[in-house]
This record gives structure tokens, C-alpha cells and sequence, in this order.
């Protein structure tokens, strides 16, 4: 299998490898994370790394939503290992930028991830020497994986999920897959039904665990300053409603919504929050168009208008603390949603699309203990929202019932530093391999 993979690589390379070239060229910050994930220009991470004590456990997020599922974790491994090093990469540069933000206090060294080439991945895991390596979700590669067991470094998957469409590819894939599921020490997965599948897979049962979800286990945002709303612009003793991680399609069904409510909640505010930022400007002539007031901001000094593009990166979770009540993006369209404990955490009652397969069961649960609200279309999205603007009391309870439920979900990153100590306990080489 692993043969195969190569061979893959390589023509893959010989077909993309141009037009990388290209855009390491004119894109010098593209060029500069390339290099990294080569193992090449690391003198500052080296540095740094000369410092980090043992045992080294390195913990990887893809992008800026596991890296959020990883902050509770991050946190509670800091509390519980004080003495251990922590080391963080995530594999887009807005994850990285989030961890950055985010994780700095507890973490040692932030490190790129190397590309899934032999030589990439040993020069990284030579300078990086870890004792453990924690994978969070997903972004599984098989040189990376192989490397680890070749030097009897343990693999954890944590916060691990199956949803239905990935089932299916696992399923007719299991040849592949199932190698690369069972190069892990231990899988740690969301839901008893997420580690039946992984065992039916041919993972070995005593490997496969069920510890819950870690992002009920994320940072309270509740501890998290809420923004001023004088600094966004927004007039003191407007109602706030937010539309949160927010992708293209979704915003005409929202403006469409929003110029319904204002005439019978005058002088209400709504925040978009676009999960591209680079989209602003783009969001911001979608509202001009259907004649709302809007300002962005990105552009500097607070403006003021009916709407809000919220085009600045870590903001969102600060923003929410203003609204009545938030839908979460990505569910609308087929994008697979976006997480909705961020608002419920704070108590907010939330409405999202049918679209929501990578948050299903929380979302489930969210709508079992009425703290949220499925809707497939516009009109239905219209209404609930006028009815919890209309009867706040009602919005407030279905926020309460939320924040509940967030509570007591948590738990989930002490099980999982539990397994971590134990894993560690059982020792694993890290010395370099040529």
C-alpha cells in the first residue's frame, strides 16, 4: 500500500510541481510556510525547540476548527504536565495563525508539518524528537504515520469522529484505511458508534476508545472578554443578532431574512462573520445591494449601519457574547457546518441549516435539550428567528437549556490527558532515523 502511495506522490509531483514553483515565487509567505514543511529555514523553531524539555509531545491540528477542539486539551495537558514539552503544528496557515493566538501561553514551540515526502518527515521528526505524537480529527498520512512506527514513537487520535459519507469511502477503501488506523497506539473517538465502526474496520477493540468531544472541553469563552460594542460601531441598546462562519450562498438567504425583520425590530444590528475573511468585501456589496446600511471591520474605525461584516480573524467568539441569539454558517449550503457550543457556551439559542454532518452529534444533542433550532430554507429561518425576537423570554430559556448542555458535556479532555500519561508511561524511542 505504501508503494503504491509513493509512486502516487511522485507523479502527482511531477504533474503539480511547476505550478508550485510558481506560486513559491510570486507568493513569498506561501514560500516561506513551503520551506518550513521541507524542513528547510528553521533556525528560529530550532532555537526555541533547544529549550523544550522531555518527554516532547507534539499535537497537530489541520486547520482553525480542530485547533479550536484542541484548546481545552492543550490546556488541560499543561495543567496536569507542567514539566512536559508541548509542541504545536497545524497544517493551514489560518490554524496556525488561531494557535498562535490562542495557545501561545501553553505551548513551547509551534512547528510546521512536514509534507508527506520520506525526507520532509524524518529531517522534521529529527529536529522535533518527540515521545508522543497526538493527531487531532483528522489529517492522516501514511509516510508521517509509517516514520512514527518505524521509531516506536506512539500515535494518538484524539476527538476522533466517522461521519456517514467518510464511512462510506472507509468502507470501500478499508485496504488503505484500515493500515493507517491501526498504525495508531490508541484511538480516542467522539461516540461508542464512531469506535464500532473503527473495530468493524479491523482495528484491534482494546485500541478504540469512546471519551466524548473535546470541543465541550474548549477554553470557557464565557471567561472571554466580550467585545465592546462601541469599538465595533454597534449603537448601545441595539439588539444584536450574529450569523457566524457564514459561506458564499448563505449570505443573500441571511440579508433576505434581515430586511424582513427590521421593520418590525427597528434599529436592530445583524453581525455577519464570513469564514473566508478575505470575503468582506464580497459580503459587504452583497448587503449594499439589498439596500442595507453596512460597514466592515476590517476598514479600521467603527461606522455604524443595520449590518456588520465581521472580517477580522478571532473575533467571533468575543462577538457573540453581544448577540440575542446566532446562526452558525456552513449549514445552509453543503459545507458541512460549523460548531455551534461556541454561541451555546455563552447561552445563546442557536439556528442552523440541515447541513451539519460535521457537528452532527452535537448539533443532535443541542436539539434534544432545546437549545437549538433546524431550519431547511429562508422562510424557516425567518420565523424562528422572529419568534425568539418577539418573545425574548422564550430565547433566553432555549439559550440557558444550551449552556447546560456544554457543561455537562465537559469532562472529555481530562479522560483523553488520562490516556496521554499512560501512553507516556509506556515509553517509545525518539532518536533519529536517516
Amino acid at each position: 500500500m505504501r508503494v503504491v502511495y509513493i509512486i502516487l506522490q511522485f507523479v502527482l509531483f511531477i504533474l503539480a510541481g511547476p505550478l508550485l514553483l510558481v506560486k513559491a515565487t510570486l507568493t513569498p509567505k506561501y514560500r516561506g510556510r513551503i520551506g518550513g514543511r521541507l524542513g528547510l529555514g528553521l533556525k528560529r523553531e530550532l532555537d526555541v525547540l533547544a529549550g523544550v524539555p522531555a518527554p516532547r509531545i507534539w499535537i497537530h491540528a489541520l486547520s482553525l476548527g480542530e485547533v479550536a477542539s484542541a484548546q481545552g486539551l492543550v490546556t488541560a495537558l499543561r495543567r496536569a504536565l507542567p514539566e512536559a514539552g508541548l509542541i504545536f503544528s497545524a497544517a493551514t496557515a489560518a490554524g496556525e495563525a488561531f494557535a498562535r493566538r490562542h495557545l501561545a501561553s501553553a505551548v513551547d514551540c509551534f512547528m510546521p508539518f512536514p509534507l508527506d515526502i520520506p525526507l520532509s518527515v524524518n529531517r522534521l521528526l529529527n529536529v522535533v524528537r518527540p515521545d508522543l505524537f497526538v493527531l487531532v480529527e483528522t489529517d492522516f498520512w501514511p509516510n508521517f504515520l509509517y516514520a512514527l512506527q518505524q521509531r516506536a514513537i506512539p500515535a494518538l487520535l484524539v476527538n476522533g469522529r466517522i461521519s456517514d459519507s467518510s464511512w462510506r469511502w472507509y468502507q470501500r477503501g478499508r485496504w488503505l484505511f484500515g493500515p493507517l488506523f491501526r498504525s495508531f497506539a490508541v484511538l480516542a473517538m467522539q461516540t461508542e458508534a464512531d469506535a464500532r465502526r473503527l473495530v468493524s474496520l479491523g482495528v484491534p477493540a482494546e485500541r478504540v476508545l469512546a471519551l466524548g468531544n473535546l470541543k465541550f472541553d474548549t477554553a470557557p469563552l464565557a471567561a472571554v472578554e466580550v467585545i465592546d460594542r462601541r469599538q465595533l460601531g454597534i449603537a448601545t441598546g441595539s439588539r444584536v443578532w450574529v450569523a457566524g462562519s457564514t459561506h458564499e450562498g448563505e449570505e443573500e438567504i441571511i440579508f433576505r431574512v434581515m430586511q424582513r425583520l427590521l421593520p418590525r425590530y427597528p434599529g436592530m444590528c445583524l453581525v455577519v462573520a464570513p469564514r473566508q475573511v478575505e470575503r468582506g468585501a464580497a459580503v459587504a456589496a452583497l448587503a449594499r445591494a439589498r439596500g442595507l446600511a453596512v460597514w466592515r471591520r476590517s476598514m479600521g474605525s467603527p461606522a455604524g449601519g443595520q449590518v456588520l461584516v465581521l472580517d477580522s480573524l478571532g473575533e467571533l467568539a468575543r462577538v457573540y457574547g453581544l448577540a440575542e441569539l446566532a446562526f452558525v454558517g456552513g449549514s445552509l449550503v453543503a459545507a458541512r457546518g460549523h460548531n455551534p457550543l461556541e454561541p451555546a457556551e455563552l447561552g445563546k439559542p442557536v439556528v442552523f441549516g440541515p447541513h451539519m454532518e460535521d457537528f452532527a452529534e452535537v448539533s443532535a444533542a443541542l436539539l434534544r435539550a432545546g437549545g437549538a433550532r433546524q431550519v431547511s430554507e429562508e422562510e424557516e429561518l425567518f420565523r424562528v428567528l422572529d419568534h425568539w425576537l418577539a418573545e425574548p423570554t422564550v430565547a433566553r430559556q432555549a439559550g440557558a437549556q444550551a449552556r447546560l448542555l456544554v457543561e455537562a458535556g465537559r469532562g472529555g479532555a481530562a479522560r483523553h490527558v488520562a490516556v496521554i500519561k499512560q501512553l507516556l508511561q509506556g515509553g517509545g524511542g525518539h532518536g533519529p532515523v536517516a
